[in-house]
């Protein structure tokens, strides 16, 4: 199936709501994976514990989008067991020069300690992958990622998966059916990633997730 998969072929699968996925870095073969359930963030959900918010209020950090994707690619598959194999490295760069996969990154100084990828279409930003390379590293990426998802219009924010991490900071389990009437109502939508406007500030990142957590 790699072989003959292009980015528009991508593109229109996770349009109908699957995604591939390899069994690991070193196997070319990818997999269509359509999960019976499906992990989703509420965009008004996010947990922001008093550390994190701590971290992200002390912490000198700077935030960029799509300034290092290939990076936080990489960082994103350096681990023991990964999913992100040679052809979807290929397809993910293929599609951030299309416009339609983003990365955020987390810098300390001009050390990248922290950041998630992952592809949008319409309304819906599907999340691929995060890494951290400092103690809440990649908590921070998803609070900066989620507070621009919402300044972009975004309707859903796809995490395929709900792992015990990702359910501590607010991401829940739906159906596979309820899965796809959402989609079909974020593929619908304008949204804008990046969103229109300036970033917010530390204290400001926290009051705008905390307002609605």
């Amino acid at each position: 199936m790699s072989g003959a998969l292009t980015p528009q072929i991508l593109l229109r699968a996770y349009a109908a709501g699957i995604f591939p996925m390899a069994q690991s870095r070193g196997d070319d073969t990818l997999h269509w994976i359509d999960p019976r359930k499906r992990g989703v963030f509420p965009l008004d959900g996010f947990h922001v514990s008093r550390s994190l918010a701590r971290r992200i209020r002390r912490m000198p950090f700077r935030v960029q989008i799509n300034g290092a994707f290939d990076a936080v690619l990489e960082h994103c598959a350096d681990r023991p067991e990964t999913w992100i194999n040679a052809p979807l490295v290929a397809l993910y760069r293929a599609l951030h020069d299309q416009g339609h996969a983003h990365s955020l990154e987390i810098w300390e100084n001009e050390t990248l300690i922290g950041g998630v990828f992952g592809l949008n279409l319409g309304g819906a930003f599907f999340g691929e992958s995060m890494f951290s390379r400092r103690t809440d590293g990649s908590k921070i990426a998803l609070a900066v990622l989620i507070d621009q998802l919402r300044a972009g219009g975004f309707q859903l924010f796809d995490t395929q998966f709900l792992t015990p991490h990702l359910a501590s900071l607010g991401a829940i389990e739906i159906s596979r059916t309820a899965y796809h009437a959402r989609l079909a109502v974020a593929l619908k939508t304008i949204a804008h990633f990046p969103p229109l406007g300036p970033a917010p500030n530390h204290d400001q990142l926290v009051q705008r997730i905390t307002q609605t957590s």
